[in-house]
C-alpha cells in the first residue's frame, strides 16, 4: 500500500471518507439535512484543504473554524459526532494508505477535531 502522494490520492481518500459518513445514520444527517452538501462541489474543496495541509500546495482560502461554528449554530456538533467523524476518517486512511503522510493526515484530523470542539465549547459558554 502506498502513502498519500498527490491530489488524486487525496480525492480517493475524501471520496471514500464521505461514502462512509453518508452511509452512517449517526452522522449522515449533518450532511444531508443540516448542511445539505453537494458532494461534487464539496469534495474538491476538501482535496484543496488536505493538499495544503499535507502536501503544502496552498490554495485553501476558507475559514475552516467559522464554517464549523456556523454548522454548530444549526445543529450541535457534539463530541460524539467528532468521534464518529474521526473513526471514519482514520478507517478511510488506513484502508487505502500507509506511510508518513498517512500518519500526518490522521494527526491533523485529530488536531482539527480537538480545536473545533474547544471552539464550540467556547461559543456555547458565551
Amino acid at each position: 500500500m502506498n502513502d498519500i502522494q498527490n491530489q488524486d490520492d487525496l480525492y480517493l481518500l475524501v471520496e471514500n471518507f464521505y461514502e462512509r459518513l453518508l452511509s452512517d445514520p449517526a452522522i449522515s444527517y449533518i450532511f444531508t439535512e443540516v448542511v445539505k452538501i453537494k458532494l461534487e462541489e464539496h469534495l474538491p474543496i476538501l482535496v484543496t484543504f488536505w493538499s495544503q495541509a499535507i502536501l503544502g500546495t496552498g490554495g485553501y482560502t476558507k475559514n475552516l473554524t467559522q464554517i464549523h461554528l456556523d454548522v454548530n449554530q444549526k445543529e450541535y456538533l457534539s463530541p460524539e459526532l467528532f468521534q464518529i467523524w474521526l473513526a471514519h476518517f482514520d478507517t478511510a486512511v488506513d484502508e487505502n494508505f500507509t506511510g508518513t503522510n498517512s500518519e500526518k493526515i490522521k494527526t491533523n484530523a485529530l488536531s482539527i477535531a480537538t480545536i473545533m470542539q474547544i471552539k464550540i465549547a467556547q461559543e456555547k459558554s458565551k
